[in-house]
């Protein structure tokens, strides 16, 4: 699947909640509630990053939820000050194309026309301008840490050679896919209301709130931008208490708070298998979908629908390939991309739609699949059996310049708040 199913889920979650549910009114006065290093966090800051939290995990906003998470929100304010001080002292450039591109694939990801994320925090009482701080800040500390890797950014081929023939030696043993929220503690004196605050979020979590948009929010990890995601680790590389506790979870599951060095760790266990052997049945494939302008009443179908349903019929029945699938796409109307992107067929859902899929030849175009806001046609384009637990040399440097970067990244994070000059106020 696309990275989005363990990355950035924030445009589903705001898309489940009720656009013209009553916002409450801000604080007339806006006041400050920190000083960063001569910067400013005041209540107004506050109030938008625990209102976007609040909304997207589908938290009643109401002034008890937004209370119990202001001192986690302020915390993270700040920390995100001190980050992104660091960036502009280092002149590292984070533009607003940059930022539009990341909310744009936002979009993208999740079938979105273009303005509709920025539509869906407005109509939820959420300035948009909260979520791009954020995404500025975020791609900013990434690039800030690759740059300051330096050489260790480029893994050596010895290097990648060792990782790989380490893993190796490790086949059929097993491994776990695992995200992961990272909340640092750096004053002793904070652990209690770190831990509330935590407990709070497992709470959430295990109510249903997706995990990488919690991981988002609030994760100081380096993976917070792709929602948590860890990838697959076997025990030696994981804290020996966060590992004696993977080892025992059922897949879907959430942990409890770990107490790990540095701060609380919350980790998903998302699937388990056999280090090496993991075969899997890989799609490329391309799909159309002609929307309805209503939602469908089988009894009753308007003439628009009656028309989309015949616009479907005929391109499945003349559709002969993958491009003729994509020129269609560009003339259906949907702004749903042609290319869902790379999929196992495994693990499509829902379970009639793998069944439908695992049975269409390659090249030949399903008949019209019909849903309440639209019709599609797919095609598969290539199906090929592979064993996905066979580590490559990019997985290998991907794998160890992300944990380089992690190491760097909290030292850097713990060595600015310990330099700064930071002055809280009473909220």
């Amino acid at each position: 699947m696309r990275p989005i199913a363990r990355a950035l889920l924030l445009c589903l979650a705001l898309a489940a909640v009720p656009l013209g549910a009553p916002v409450p009114a801000l604080a007339q006065t806006n006041r400050i509630v920190a000083v960063v290093n001569g910067d400013i966090v005041t209540t107004a800051d506050v109030d938008g990053r625990r209102r976007l939290f609040a909304i997207n995990a589908g938290l009643p906003v109401s002034a008890q939820v937004l209370d119990r998470l202001t001192p986690q929100v302020t915390r993270l304010l700040v920390d995100e000050k001190l980050r992104f001080q660091e960036v502009q002292r280092r002149r590292v450039p984070v533009s607003d194309v940059d930022v539009a591109s990341a909310i744009a694939e936002l979009e993208r990801r999740n079938s979105l026309p273009a303005g509709g994320l920025v539509a869906q925090l407005r109509r939820s009482g959420v300035e948009p301008r909260v979520l791009f701080d954020q995404i500025r800040v975020q791609i900013g500390w990434t690039r800030l840490i690759r740059a300051l890797l330096g050489p260790q950014a480029q893994p050596s081929e010895a290097e990648i050679n060792e990782f790989i023939a380490a893993q190796k030696a490790r086949e059929g043993q097993p491994e776990f896919l695992i995200s992961e929220i990272f909340i640092p503690v750096d004053d002793p004196a904070e652990e209690p209301g770190v831990r509330r605050f935590v407990d709070d979020v497992v709470g959430q979590l295990r109510a249903g709130v997706p995990f990488p948009l919690a991981a988002t929010q609030f994760s100081q990890a380096q993976t917070a931008l792709q929602g948590g995601d860890l990838g697959w680790q076997g025990q030696e590389a994981m804290d020996p208490a966060v590992a004696a506790i993977v080892t025992q979870m059922p897949p879907g599951a959430i942990s409890s708070p770990i107490r790990v060095p540095g701060g609380f760790q919350i980790v998903a266990l998302r699937q388990r298998r056999l280090v090496g052997r993991d075969d899997a049945t890989i799609l490329s494939m391309r799909q159309v979908f002609f929307p309805f302008d209503s939602a469908l009443n089988p009894d009753a179908p308007t003439p628009q629908q009656v028309q989309q349903l015949e616009r479907a019929q005929a391109l499945a029945g003349a559709a002969r390939s993958c491009e003729a699938m994509e020129a269609a796409a560009r003339t259906s109307g949907s702004d749903r991309p042609a290319d869902p992107g790379v999929v196992r067929q495994e693990q499509l859902t829902p379970p009639p739609l793998r069944q439908l899929i695992s049975g269409l030849a390659v090249g030949r175009a399903s008949q019209p699949i019909i849903a309440p806001d639209g019709i599609a046609v797919i095609m598969v384009c290539s199906r090929e059996v592979r064993n996905e637990a066979e580590i490559t040399p990019d997985m290998a440097r991907g794998v160890i310049v992300r944990e380089r970067a992690e190491l760097l990244a909290r030292q850097l994070q713990r060595d600015l708040r310990r330099r700064a000059q930071i002055e809280m106020r009473n909220t």
